[in-house]
């Protein structure tokens, strides 16, 4: 037996090193969980990387050790495992069997996979997406990470033309280790916005939305750091951690080209609304789609569907009280109803207590029209200050305070807090719709700045140094009647 192959048996499933790695992973996580003041989860990254296309799923456990030590993760190296998502929702089937507890399974860095992270006919196996595969990642993924270190995964300009705030971010060069470099035609199968307007169009073949996630950010970094914000940024790995050469040198490089370390996003969080500080309540809150993401800021993200929310509905401070009784929260399905009337959105959204004011508040709509096309059309619906759209409908941009020399900026423009009540002014009952909410910050300094004033840097032209952060709600479907 050669080396690699007596490595590759000795941490794969049945051998001890691989169960006692194991064991210590549930054990650490259960001696920091704290019910009521910090939660840890049981868990683990089933690391799919067929081609150098990431296909990362990230695997959550609603149990502690008692469940999980009755199983071992899976892998994806033959002969011990395989790269199929399939794979992955067999394994967490026999999970739920086997034990009688809960898991679920959520994908990050779609924008990595080169088109594969959201299929619509064939999967990388070359297998169809069929009503089994719909019903299995309905089933077992509630939830995507939409933002993270490796690029902001909610939406193209390629793909999204008419939105003026989709060139966010973005990391488009290629598969995971540039190994093939990124064309137009994958873009489709990468983003969440796509993807969300893809799950309408399967509903409508197969009855069942393979594509209804909630919203979720992380870092994704390797440092067992919290470092999210922009002046506190540690970076992906120790390759990229605080030092004159991250922002200069490549993070990941091939004769094709490079991810620039310039390119690394100083990103996010999960936020979950959830009724206590536990792994069952929070575990719910991702299973019913109750959770929204941001870049990095702790920005406070309310939104509720309904058919009857009216602008008095927004003189109470108690803005879920409202949502709660007159409608359902993001993540959910807003049920027709008989008679004339559009749907109407509550919407609240507060900054980050120490972070920047707020830009605007948008809501995202998609939708598959009378032809069964796939649309989306992204709505200005609250703004900071006496701006007004103008005749194309363009909100105008709301300033910028950063200061380049000290990397600062100042809350004189934005607002601290944006609320409204939104009908859609072109709603159709007949078709299939999704909404979600996205919230834009004012201009604030990017890492590079920082980077580029404590260090004394001479950046690439290309660098960006200032940029708008978001918060993205899980959306509100839409289904019409029969």
């Amino acid at each position: 037996m050669t080396l690699p192959e007596v490595l590759l048996e000795s941490h794969s499933p049945g051998a001890d090193a691989f169960a006692f790695t194991w064991e210590q992973i549930v054990l650490a996580a259960e001696r920091h969980n704290d019910p009521g003041n910090f939660t840890a989860f049981i868990g683990f990254e089933w690391t799919s990387v067929p081609k150098g296309f990431n296909l990362h799923r990230n695997v959550m456990l609603r149990d502690g050790p008692i469940r999980a030590l009755q199983v071992v993760p899976p892998v994806t190296q033959p002969p011990y495992g395989d790269t199929d998502p399939k794979m992955l929702y067999a394994w967490l089937e026999d999970y739920q069997a086997r034990t009688g507890g809960r898991a679920l399974a959520f994908a990050h860095n779609g924008n990595l996979s080169n088109g594969w992270m959201f299929p619509t006919e064939d999967t990388y196996h070359g297998g169809k997406v069929d009503e089994e595969y719909v019903k299995n990642r309905a089933k077992w993924e509630p939830h995507y990470e939409v933002t993270q270190i490796k690029g902001d995964g909610e939406a193209h300009p390629y793909l999204s033309p008419e939105d003026e705030f989709a060139d966010y971010e973005n990391w488009d060069v290629g598969n995971l280790d540039i190994s093939q470099l990124k064309t137009d035609d994958m873009l489709a199968g990468e983003y969440a916005r796509e993807a969300l307007k893809r799950g309408l169009m399967l509903e409508e073949k197969f009855g069942v939305n393979p594509y209804k996630f909630g919203m979720g950010g992380a870092t994704d970094s390797h440092t067992s750091l919290t470092t999210a914000e922009e002046e506190n940024y540690f970076g992906k790995s120790v390759s990229a951690e605080p030092s004159p050469t991250r922002v200069l040198h490549p993070f990941v490089e091939s004769e094709l080209g490079a991810f620039e370390g310039h390119t690394l996003v100083a990103s996010g969080y999960t936020a979950v609304w959830a009724s206590d500080n536990t792994r069952s309540a929070i575990f719910d809150a991702f299973k019913r789609r109750e959770t929204y993401a941001t870049t990095g800021p702790r920005i406070g993200l309310r939104f509720f569907g309904g058919w009857d929310f009216v602008e008095d509905d927004l003189l109470t401070r108690l803005v879920a009280d409202v949502g709660y009784t007159k409608g359902v929260p993001m993540g959910s399905d807003l049920r027709p109803r008989e008679g004339e009337g559009a749907p109407t959105f509550l919407i609240g959204a507060l900054r980050d207590p120490i972070g920047a004011n707020l830009d605007r508040v948008q809501v995202v709509k998609g939708w598959l029209d009378a032809d069964g096309e796939m649309q989306e059309k992204v709505f200005d619906v609250a703004w900071s200050g006496d701006r007004a759209p103008d005749a194309n409908g363009k909100l105008p941009p709301v300033g910028n305070t950063v200061d380049l020399d000290t990397a600062s900026w100042t809350n004189t423009i934005g607002a601290s807090e944006l609320v409204t009540v939104w009908t859609d002014p072109e709603f159709d009952p007949a078709a299939r719709a999704f909404y979600y909410v996205r919230v834009l910050e004012i201009p604030t300094p990017r890492w590079v700045l920082y980077d580029k004033l404590r260090l004394d840097l001479e950046l690439p032209e290309e660098a960006q140094l200032v940029h708008q952060e978001r918060a993205y709600s899980s959306p509100i479907w839409y289904t019409p009647e029969g």
